[in-house]
């Protein structure tokens, strides 16, 4: 019994003292990355996309409604995108922020509406509103897919064009500016120069069929790995050594005292 009284004795002494030195393990957990892009959809709701006839096979539906549906399904084709909506007329703001959730993306794309940024067309300051939704991203391809059917209004447009090209060059934002319409309704200078300085590509789409072509050539863009953040956390083990340590020391003391121990 002596030599259990003596086992239990250290064996509680060097479960506490190991149990005091808290043993630790610390653990990394990463994503999978995925392939693709991270890209923010720059969308016109100015009065002008009212106007009716871009597709020619329902020439009833107005630009806007044609643009929805074609955005629509290139977000769903883009299953390992990161994607965001920026929405501009008069003003812009962010319709959602990045996400690979396709179903609420489309959800939102179905409730746009004409006019809900205002009549007029800040063009500029959309395009800076879409580095803004882009300028956290950890993608080494980040795209800007700018879409309008008309000039920029001074009145309302308070960023210069070449503040807000000077904000996607330094984010390293290719912006792809589609001018839908005929040629002499939006400016084709301005989206060609917005597309030369960021390293992006200027395209035209004078009917729906050709803006489906257009969205279908920029999906064939190639892909980039998007680096996920890493999940780490410590484990913490004193409390196994804690546990045997009160256990061997309780069974010691009750033995100690049942045999009359002082």
């Amino acid at each position: 019994t002596s030599k259990l009284l003596f086992f239990l004795k250290w064996v509680g002494i060097v479960m506490m003292i190991l149990a005091l030195m808290s043993p630790v393990k610390d653990e990394t957990y990463v994503l999978d990355p995925k392939d693709g892009y991270e890209i923010a959809l720059i969308l016109d709701a100015s009065e002008s996309m009212t106007a009716r006839g871009f597709d020619r096979s329902n020439e009833n539906l107005n630009r806007f409604d044609v643009v929805k549906s074609i955005v629509s399904d290139f977000i769903t084709q883009r299953e390992n995108d990161n994607i965001g909506l920026v929405v501009f007329g008069a003003f812009s703001f962010i319709a959602s922020p990045l996400t690979y959730d396709e179903n609420i993306l489309n959800k939102i794309v179905s409730q746009l509406y004409i006019g809900m940024a205002g009549r007029y067309t800040a063009l500029n300051t959309s395009l800076a509103q879409g580095v803004n939704l882009l300028k956290m991203s950890n993608s080494k391809t980040k795209v800007a897919i700018l879409l309008t059917d008309g000039h920029s209004t001074p009145e309302v447009d308070k960023i210069p064009l070449d503040v807000a090209i000077e904000m996607a060059k330094k984010e390293g934002i290719k912006v792809y500016p589609i001018g839908i319409g005929m040629p002499h309704e939006y400016n084709r200078e301005v989206l060609l120069k917005i597309a030369n300085e960021s390293g992006g590509v200027a395209f035209g789409a004078s009917n729906a069929s050709e803006l489906k072509e257009v969205y279908a050539r920029i999906d064939a863009l190639e892909k980039s790995k998007i680096e996920n953040e890493s999940l780490s956390y410590t484990r913490y083990y004193y409390q196994f050594p804690l546990f045997v340590s009160l256990l061997a020391l309780m069974l010691y003391i009750y033995l100690r005292n049942k045999r009359g121990y002082a």
